[in-house]
């Protein structure tokens, strides 16, 4: 379970770094993912993540944070049908307009975020038999 983790946050820093290259790749993603039935499988998505990073947390090196997280990420999921398409497309236009720095602390973000997540699930180094 704990490569699970590992690849969650590599997928992060990989999100994180097409941001930084290409912003609007991910921004054209985002408008197509903006329909009802697009808004189901992102709450799908989340409930799936937070779910993950709950059940893997006591394999990792920051459990309280992980469960933390895994909790955030489930209310956020559960909550995601209820924001419907008109607001999360006036959220998008929204980042679309906002300053590219605002775009790049965000991407920055998102790395640091998946790092720490590869530093949590990362396994421990064993001490050297004596």
């Amino acid at each position: 379970m704990r490569w699970l983790g590992i690849g969650i946050g590599v997928l992060i820093i990989l999100a994180g770094a097409i941001v930084l290259v290409s912003p609007g790749v991910i921004l054209a993603w985002g408008r197509s993912m903006i329909t009802p039935r697009g808004l189901t499988a992102i709450a799908a998505l989340r409930i799936i993540l937070g779910l993950i990073f709950l059940l893997t947390a006591p394999a990792s090196r920051a459990r309280w944070a992980l469960r933390a997280l895994g909790a955030l990420v489930i209310i956020a999921g559960l909550t995601t049908p209820w924001f419907g398409v008109e607001r999360s497309r006036a959220v998008l236009g929204w980042i679309t307009s906002a300053q590219p720095t605002s775009t790049l602390c965000g991407a920055a973000a998102a790395m640091v975020i998946g790092g720490l997540l590869v530093y949590a699930y990362w396994p421990r180094a064993q001490a050297p038999a004596k």
